[in-house]
């Protein structure tokens, strides 16, 4: 008996203006009508009248004004299940004979001027876009308006609430940087760089896009460097890049002060390209052609770039069969100069780990390590420039660049749900709402 008497008294009588979010807009309803739209469930079209008593007085003399005209104006609200809402908003125009001067309703509250979706739309299509990656179309379909009307509301609160947030570099501490393809043209693939926050990989929380720029060059990163506060660039003591020298140096021009950091996976990655260049080299020495689905060298390229620890006893044979072929004496070192760079790496120790690594760039550097395999003497000499920037992983946990590349990862997946873009400044404003960390943002505007 207490359990009914305490739902009875939470519960409370229905109000379509809550359930349809009309209270926090200011409208009161005073009609509706289905319409069908095609296969689709419908449109709801809801008649509106403003709410505010205030709006017929003048401004000027506090008289009421005479309503001298109105017109309904369309607007795509939040859909309620399967079916589309339409606000038929009611604007009046008023005017005050004594004073000569004519007004209207203000709907800014409801929905800027120009908009077709009202505010809590627009934070819906945002909502969608961001936290469950589906594409301005559907989210159009969704409110049964246009595409373009859609992108413009999603990119203007993009652009003003959360991109535009003059907080948003704030507590910056490492930088990861990288090339991005954003668009493929028969002309050559366009790139642009960019720029990740990693400062909250160290706090367990994932990393974000900071930004984006045109190019992929020792320029395009200088110049954001360069755009940016004193106070930002004081605070970056990190910077986590791969092998490319252009943004070592626009890094050392404009944040001297930070420590450079060559990326694990690209030190990997460069000592893997050399070992399947040496295997290459041999088997055109060997053949005289590319190889072929039967060429034991060609058989074998994806087991020898493999982590030894990680291999079947199948492919550990087949790796032995080549490593231990007498012809074959330049992949064994490239190939053990690879899984060294591995082990290095996935040490527990972060000291020992460093110290390996050390030991391994000297012995790399040494006369007559490489016999008869150039392209292991070249990634030593690599190393060896770039010495600093690889042992300062091992000093600096949270440097490493992966973050970045899984957001490059985020941003193939964007740009293949959105068929590709066209407008780099679009991509990019999409990319940031995509990848900027606004999760928690949007959720408390919903």
């Amino acid at each position: 008996m207490k359990k009914t008497a305490r739902l009875a008294i939470e519960s409370s009588a229905f109000d379509g203006r809550v359930l349809l979010g009309l209270d926090k807009l200011g409208l009161n309803p005073v009609w509706q009508r289905h319409e069908k739209a095609g296969s689709r469930a419908g449109v709801w079209l809801i008649g509106c009248e403003s709410g505010d008593d205030t709006a017929r007085r003048c401004a000027r003399c506090g008289d009421a004004g005479r309503i001298r005209s109105s017109w309904l104006r369309r607007l795509a609200h939040t859909p309620v299940g399967q079916h589309a809402v339409h606000l038929m908003v009611r604007v009046r125009r008023y005017e005050c004979v004594p004073c000569a001067r004519s007004w209207t309703d203000d709907l800014t509250r409801v929905a800027p001027e120009g908009r077709r979706l009202t505010e809590a739309a627009a934070w819906w299509a945002a909502a969608e876009v961001v936290l469950k990656s589906k594409s301005i179309l559907a989210c159009a379909r969704d409110l049964h308006c246009s595409w373009g009307a859609v992108n413009k509301a999603v990119l203007e609160k993009g652009m003003e609430t959360l991109v535009g947030d003059p907080h948003r570099l704030d507590g910056v501490e490492t930088v990861g940087v990288d090339e991005h393809v954003w668009r493929r043209t028969r002309h050559g693939n366009r790139y642009v760089t960019v720029i990740v926050d990693l400062t909250p990989r160290r706090h367990g929380r994932p990393a974000r896009l900071l930004d984006m720029v045109e190019g992929r060059s020792e320029k395009a990163f200088a110049r954001w460097l360069a755009e940016r506060t004193q106070a930002f660039r004081d605070a970056v003591k990190v910077v986590a890049m791969d092998a490319f020298a252009g943004y070592k140096k626009a890094a050392r021009r404009e944040i001297p002060h930070a420590v450079e950091v060559l990326d694990p996976f690209h030190v990997v990655r460069l000592a893997g390209d050399k070992l399947t260049a040496v295997r290459c080299r041999l088997q055109r020495e060997r053949t005289g052609r590319r190889g072929t689905k039967d060429d034991p060298l060609y058989k074998g390229r994806r087991v020898l770039l493999k982590t030894e620890a990680l291999r079947t006893d199948k492919q550990r044979e087949r790796a032995a069969r080549l490593l231990d072929d007498p012809a074959n004496v330049a992949l064994r070192l490239a190939h053990g100069a690879y899984q060294r760079i591995i082990r290095c790496y996935a040490q527990e120790d972060r000291k020992r780990g460093r110290g390996m690594m050390a030991e391994l760039i000297e012995a790399l550097n040494a006369r007559g390590a490489a016999p008869g395999c150039p392209e292991l003497a070249v990634l030593g000499r690599t190393l060896k420039r770039r010495m600093g920037d690889v042992l300062a992983f091992f000093d600096r946990e949270h440097s490493a660049n992966g973050p970045t590349e899984a957001i490059n990862g985020r941003l193939e997946t964007l740009r293949g749900i959105a068929l590709g873009f066209r407008n780099l400044d679009n991509y990019i404003t999409r990319s940031l709402l995509h990848a900027g960390g606004f999760r928690h943002t949007i959720q408390t505007h919903l």
